[in-house]
């Protein structure tokens, strides 16, 4: 059980923030500049590249949300270090100067007038005096407060509803008043029960801010003479698994964020939060799209139960699954962290499902991999939100 005298073993940054992982990434500014961001991480061990497809004639509320995700990816406190490479010096330096902002160390390298090999030699120079530096940090005693823990479901069925999304909602009403800062999001999955989160946010204003959100969605699929959410919510395989109807799926999702959690404020995509408790992300519900948004949004470990069985993983934020679908935790076994299934067999009950994903979530923050870490899944997907000029 856990309380406000909890700690975790986490790398404290220059700006003060607390991570649980300890990554030197190569981050392109655009898809050109994978190849080369590549090559470095190839070089110097202990580094990790994130590729990525977009980048390139991307403009006005587009470009702002890529540049503050890409910053925001940087930013994270579980990156140590970060090496920026793009095509041209302008939009690298940009990159650059944002992370800066957060005192760690980074170097931006532009690749034209200098051509790939020049610059993969120069960025790998750098790389190496960084993954040396970086393996010298030593964690320390860190006090739960400081935890930011984000939380998204995938290839949800009867028994997330049910089950695996209520124990994060039992482990989240647990965090909430020891001063821990939380994010759920997942805007399209909320169709038909926007009014029960309504009712959860904190203030008329909050309130008033997740509606827009809500209708900025809505309004989108009116845009696109799109009379129903059909071929996309409930995806096929929820249907597969039991659910009928996009507000069966979302009184399923709106289980994670507990009982007793008030909605304190909500964020646009990647942008952080500014205070603790419980935040509303308008995001996508593909879920690596939303797990590279609260990654970008400073995140640094996260809950994603899965009903069907998901095996999405992020680069930088480590990703907890869980499930309660008993099939799934026998055929998926490799990607499940904690098997919750005990609780719709009536052999465990809701209280003891929420602590022990609470105790997995601690033994992560110290340096435990989750599953789809040891399993190498590091998908990084940034969201787009019209096409480029």
């Amino acid at each position: 059980m856990i309380s406000s005298k909890t700690t975790f073993r986490g790398y404290r940054r220059e700006n003060g923030r607390v991570g649980v992982r300890n990554h030197v990434i190569i981050l392109p500014v655009d898809d050109l500049s994978n190849a080369a961001c590549e090559a470095v991480a190839n070089n110097i061990k202990g580094t990790l590249a994130i590729p990525h497809p977009y980048g390139r004639l991307q403009f006005g509320a587009d470009l702002e949300l890529h540049f503050r995700t890409l910053i925001g990816a940087g930013c994270n406190p579980n990156v140590a270090a970060v090496v920026v490479i793009g095509i041209e010096d302008g939009w690298t330096q940009r990159v650059v100067e944002g992370i800066a902002k957060t005192g760690k160390p980074v170097t931006g390298f532009g690749i034209e007038l200098h051509g790939d090999h020049d610059t993969i030699y120069r960025a790998s120079k750098v790389a190496k005096q960084y993954v040396q530096w970086a393996s010298e940090l030593r964690r320390e005693d860190c006090p739960i407060s400081e935890l930011w823990v984000s939380t998204k479901c995938g290839e949800s069925d009867t028994t997330s509803g049910c089950g695996s999304n209520p124990t994060v909602g039992n482990a989240f009403d647990k965090l909430e008043p020891l001063g821990v800062t939380m994010c759920f999001g997942e805007t399209t999955e909320i169709t038909g029960g926007e009014l029960i989160v309504a009712e959860r946010c904190a203030t008329p204003q909050v309130r008033e801010r997740f509606m827009y959100m809500f209708d900025r969605y809505q309004e989108v699929v009116d845009r696109h003479k799109t009379s129903d959410l059909s071929e996309s919510q409930p995806t096929k395989g929820n249907i597969a698994g039991g659910l009928t109807t996009i507000e069966e799926k979302a009184l399923g999702n709106i289980q994670k964020i507990g009982h007793k959690c008030k909605v304190i404020g909500v964020l646009d995509k990647a942008e952080a939060p500014t205070g603790s408790g419980l935040w509303f992300m308008d995001s996508s519900s593909a879920a690596a799209e939303m797990v590279t948004l609260v990654a970008a949004a400073g995140y640094v470990v996260h809950f994603f139960p899965t009903g069907q069985g998901n095996v999405i993983g992020n680069p930088i934020l480590p990703v907890i699954k869980l499930s309660a679908n008993p099939r799934t935790c026998r055929t998926m076994s490799e990607h499940i962290d904690l098997d919750v299934s005990g609780l719709l067999q009536r052999e465990k009950n809701l209280d003891r499902c929420g602590d022990e994903l609470l105790e997995i979530m601690l033994r992560t923050c110290n340096g435990r991999l989750t599953a789809a870490e040891a399993l190498g899944h590091r998908e990084f997907v940034l969201t787009r939100l019209y096409e480029s000029a």
